[in-house]
């Protein structure tokens, strides 16, 4: 019997009648029906601020094209593959992205622009620090966001993989209360309580009791345990012909689908990707940008196709800490800005679009004369996909001082 079948049958109404009052024939049925899939979420933190305006192109807006001479992406009337690629006649996706066009015509990813998060801060551990609490401007808050999204949607019975983060530490967003796992690869694994790092595997830190959060979860957590242990990375196939790139973002993203396949109760998945600081020689068509998105786009088209028909249960959401300026520096590069972009993707998503209230890029329209400005708080798009896919009810649990008013929702997410 699976994990997800056990927890459907312990925390169901048919456990309270017991399975031996059942008839037999009903028996085997719950025996041979997996319980209903549960709604799971990705989250890519792309860490050194991301030239939104290069990677989803207002192409139409002319200001554009004045404010970089030199590192543009061409219209997509100019054809060939060095152009943008048309989405709406108004934006364009940088053409290293090309594996992202299909999802977009298919209604499986949108893309949210001039978004990010109100604080001012061009600092980088600040931004950074502030997208992952989710209280921007505050500095005092201990715990994140998807933490606090873990505190607000308990399980009695959750496994110990219900969050997991995929790389060699717990990041900010995942800090807090409710128990989360941080693996830099499915060959080694640690555990990160509230505040401390446990050596030696969950049953070392399971007899011990070091963590309050797993004491009672019994029998659940080893076979957990059990079912990771008999996971052999160097043996997984990617379904349906999908072909992950070969770096660190491209094995991340192969491993959540590995887990997410594997039924040991994973939910909510962390990854983050960095380089994209870009002040010098950032490039337009070619150049440091255009590798990384490259790898970008050829990874998240290659968990989607990994996924198939599961990926209806998931919604892949990405971000990072700040846009740049509009205007591009004497170093054919970009400095520190304010608005960005960002990508859903998913069963539940209504793809196909572009949203944005936008705001403009001509002198009079900047943020303080330099920026794309803020016209959507990162917070109402992750509250719409934590209210509309992942069920969650309690908002000012998770973005505290925030007015996440679902009437401001974007609509991304279907009802």
């Amino acid at each position: 019997m699976n994990i997800s079948r056990r927890y459907f049958l312990k925390n169901g109404g048919i456990a309270m009648l017991g399975m031996a009052s059942l008839p037999s024939f009903l028996q085997r049925a719950i025996a041979e029906t997996a319980a209903p899939s549960k709604k799971k979420m990705v989250v890519l933190f792309q860490r050194g601020a991301m030239d939104g305006l290069n990677v989803v192109v207002p192409f139409a807006e002319p200001e554009y094209y004045r404010l970089r001479p030199t590192i543009a992406i061409p219209e997509p009337r100019r054809g060939g593959a060095e152009a943008a690629i048309d989405l709406d006649g108004f934006f364009g996706l940088h053409p290293s992205l090309q594996p992202l066009q299909p999802l977009f015509q298919n209604g499986q990813l949108a893309v949210v622009q001039a978004v990010g998060s109100p604080d001012p801060t061009r600092s980088h551990f600040d931004a950074q620090d502030f997208m992952e609490s989710g209280t921007p401007g505050l500095k005092s808050t201990d715990d994140g966001w998807l933490n606090r999204a873990m505190q607000a949607m308990p399980e009695e019975q959750a496994s110990p993989f219900r969050a997991v983060a995929f790389g060699p530490y717990l990041p900010r967003t995942l800090s807090g209360s409710a128990p989360a796992v941080a693996i830099p690869d499915l060959k080694q694994f640690k555990m990160f309580g509230p505040q401390q790092t446990v050596e030696g595997g969950f049953e070392a830190m399971y007899a011990q009791t070091v963590d309050q959060a797993l004491r009672g979860v019994g029998q659940e957590t080893f076979e957990a345990i059990d079912q990771l242990k008999k996971i052999n990375p160097d043996s997984y196939q990617p379904e349906n012909g999908a072909q992950y790139p070969t770096s660190r973002f491209g094995k991340s993203l192969m491993e959540i689908a590995e887990l997410f396949k594997a039924e040991i109760g994973l939910e909510v998945a962390f990854l983050d990707s960095g380089g994209w600081d870009h002040h010098v020689n950032e490039g337009g068509v070619q150049g440091q940008l255009s590798n990384l998105l490259r790898d970008l786009g050829q990874g998240i088209a290659a968990f989607h196709q990994d996924m198939g028909e599961r990926m209806g249960d998931v919604v892949f959401v990405s971000m990072s800490e700040f846009g740049r300026t509009a205007h591009e520096n004497g170093n054919r590069g970009t400095d520190h800005g304010h608005a960005n972009c960002m990508f859903i993707m998913g069963g539940d998503v209504k793809g196909g679009k572009v949203y944005t209230r936008w705001p403009g890029m001509s002198e009079g329209q900047l943020y303080e004369g330099r920026d794309l400005a803020v016209t959507t708080d990162y917070r109402s798009v992750l509250g719409e996909i934590m209210t509309k896919h992942l069920g969650g009810r309690d908002l000012n649990a998770v973005f505290p001082g925030f007015a996440n008013d679902p009437r401001q929702f974007l609509g991304l997410i279907k009802s």
